[in-house]
């Protein structure tokens, strides 16, 4: 990590975009070549933020997942900032596609059934090398133009040399339905394809998840 002052800050952000904001401002913004920086709000006091800031886990996270044969960000560079608000930063190119809610809110049955079933696997791939991506949702999965799926907002995510317990993976399925439409899609409508998905890579430990 380096420290970006306000005056280089100020120059990296000339004519960017909004992506994401929140009551204190952007969190993440698209540069004008096409590259984005995810904003890291200030912590108290003792958090994970004081062991390791967020955006370098942001960044550690994206490198380990590409080793471990997934999807995501490329990492530019990852930042300190002078920034009364603002404490780090992380600058990476993003997966293009669109978010994987998106496409399921724009797909018919069929096709919703094909890209839970894929999902599923996703899922299932992550809990067995051991990533434990607590914010995981339809929201921050991609459907990218190949088919394939990416992971963004990666900071909230624990990467472990063993396979999740399946007490974390239960964990894991029940944090996803504490949004309404993915848990209609996942866990009512099409929880069949999400079984299927899982059960293709983690065979075994399906009956245990979903009874």
């Amino acid at each position: 990590m380096r420290t970006l002052i306000q005056s280089e800050l100020t120059t990296l952000l000339t004519n960017a975009s909004v992506i994401e904001l929140d009551g204190l401002g952007p969190k993440v913004l698209k540069l004008s070549d096409g590259s984005f920086i995810k904003l890291f709000r200030k912590r108290p006091l003792f958090s994970r933020e004081t062991l390791k800031p967020y955006a370098k886990r942001f960044a550690e996270n994206s490198e380990r997942l590409k080793q471990l044969g997934f999807s995501s960000p490329k990492i530019i560079g990852v930042y300190w900032l002078v920034d009364p608000i603002n404490k780090t930063a992380v600058h990476y190119w993003p997966l293009p596609g669109q978010t994987l809610r998106q496409t399921l809110g724009s797909s018919d049955a069929e096709r919703r059934q094909q890209l839970i079933e894929l999902f599923g696997e996703l899922l299932a791939k992550l809990h067995t090398n051991g990533v434990y991506f607590r914010s995981v949702h339809l929201g921050n999965v991609l459907v990218q133009p190949d088919g394939q799926l990416g992971l963004i907002d990666l900071a909230d995510m624990r990467i472990s040399r063993f396979a999740l317990s399946p007490r974390k993976r239960q964990r894991n399925l029940k944090h996803m339905q504490r949004y309404s439409e993915d848990q209609q899609w996942l866990f009512k409508e099409h929880l069949d394809a999400l079984q299927e998905g899982y059960s293709r890579v983690a065979k075994g430990q399906t009956a245990k998840l979903f009874s």
